[in-house]
């Protein structure tokens, strides 16, 4: 008996090292960063494109240029409630005395400055897909924007969700590299990939989700209900969206669909974010979206 207890020890112990090894949080290949620079202005479009304005701007501000990202808005998920960080240059409550390497950890890994790891609230599944060049582009515009102290406040996030270490099994599970549409795509098709998969995130809200809150990469871009309990995300594969490329282009132009009705809610912030790249890259994600694999809309629920 005395015997097997110690090797049921071993084992625990043993199992307990392998885990705190497989969760140790991830870097990113320096080396896919020498000789680079960033460039704000070019930093800018990035920023656009990915999105973060949406997120990191003050609940309710208006529209400014340049956005003040001092945090504060809430995203309400099964697993808790998620709170914007402040990201301004501010040395204390933002990221201002984080180096560039400790912001491209963050955003491409989901790491942040110490070795800890973030919470996927923040799209770094997404973000990990992104150019190095990008990435760079985007710090040094976020770099260049204004300073804010105002301090960020804690997730609500209850046990056993808060625990940071469990992340690392959450992205052993769910994070990839490899985009989801594969095949001989056209350049137009693969800009529009890049786009959508990487800097857009548009699977964030536009996949279903499993219990574990990892992305059903079966269903990608099949919609599903909104994690704020309003309403719901619609499927934007050809299975549902029958616009045509031009008309996806000038929804995310303009925000007005063929039927003649506006971006709503958190659309609107995409279409004011997407409206601000080059018409070509518009077309991009149309002609994408194109050639998603098709998946017919859900069922309605029963009355």
């Amino acid at each position: 008996m005395g015997k097997l207890i110690r090797l049921l020890a071993v084992l625990v112990l043993a199992g307990a090292g392998l885990a705190w090894f497989l969760t140790a949080p991830d870097s990113v290949d320096a080396a896919r960063f020498e000789g680079l620079t960033g460039d704000a202005t070019r930093g800018r479009l990035v920023f656009a494109a990915a999105g973060c304005a949406s997120c990191h701007t003050a609940p309710d501000a208006a529209p400014a240029d340049p956005p003040v990202l001092l945090g504060g808005q809430r995203f309400a998920t099964a697993f808790g409630t998620f709170i914007a960080p402040n990201i301004t240059p501010d040395p204390a409550a933002g990221i201002g005395g984080w180096s560039d390497a400790d912001l491209i950890l963050a955003v491409m890994r989901g790491v942040r400055p110490g070795g800890g790891h973030l919470f996927p609230a923040l799209p770094y599944d997404a973000y990990g897909k992104a150019d190095p060049q990008d990435m760079l582009d985007l710090v040094a515009y976020l770099r260049s924007l204004p300073a804010d102290a105002t301090a960020s406040l804690p997730h609500e996030v209850g046990f056993p969700f808060n625990i940071r270490r469990a992340m690392g099994g959450w992205k052993l599970l769910f994070r990839s590299d490899d985009f989801v549409v594969q095949g001989d795509l056209t350049p137009a098709q693969t800009r529009g990939r890049y786009l959508v998969e990487a800097l857009g995130h548009c699977g964030e809200c536009h996949t279903p989700r499993n219990l574990l809150g990892g992305l059903r990469r079966d269903q990608w871009l099949a919609g599903g209900p909104n994690p704020d309990g309003e309403g719901r995300i619609p499927n934007i594969t050809p299975g549902a969206l029958t616009w045509t490329e031009g008309q996806i282009a000038e929804y995310l132009k303009t925000g007005f669909t063929p039927e003649f009705d506006t971006a709503g809610g958190s659309m609107a912030h995409v279409v004011r974010n997407i409206s601000q790249l080059p018409d070509d890259d518009r077309l991009a994600i149309a002609a994408y979206l194109k050639v998603v694999p098709p998946i017919a809309p859900a069922a309605p629920a029963a009355e």
